[in-house]
């Protein structure tokens, strides 16, 4: 599937602090992924329907992230969060990493995200608010 074939889910606006700088003066590698995870925070809260109960709860199984350019302080960036594919209990989510304007990327990246029955730790079905968010 290609990008453009992706749905976006979510832009969200992301300021640089100060702290997430490192000892080069630009964004550490670590940081980038709070970013994303910020971003799909984001998208998950505004989902219409649960994404998270007390027996279904979202984990991180795998992420890349490919870094095109260093972010330097200040800056106001946008994490782009689209999906990738769709499985029974996981989901593949890519997210782009620009400056406001888009005219910088700054890193892209893809995230696998499997729910599970956190009382079990064994996989359980998506949500189906999830579901039908990256179907739409």
């Amino acid at each position: 599937m290609n990008e453009s074939d992706q749905p976006l889910l979510i832009r969200v606006p992301i300021t640089v602090r100060w702290r997430d700088l490192d000892a080069y003066n630009h964004v550490n590698n670590s940081v980038f992924l709070t970013y994303l995870e910020e971003a799909r925070l984001v998208w998950l809260a505004g989902l219409d329907g649960d994404w998270k109960t007390e027996t279904l709860s979202p984990v991180l199984a795998a992420s890349q992230v490919n870094f095109r350019d260093q972010i330097e302080w200040p800056a106001e960036l946008v994490v782009e969060v689209r999906c990738e594919k769709l499985g029974n209990s996981s989901l593949t989510l890519s997210h782009r990493v620009t400056s406001a304007d888009g005219t910088r990327l700054y890193s892209d990246a893809s995230v696998v995200m499997v729910w599970i029955n956190p009382q079990t730790g064994r996989p359980a079905t998506l949500p189906a608010a999830v579901r039908s968010a990256c179907e739409r």
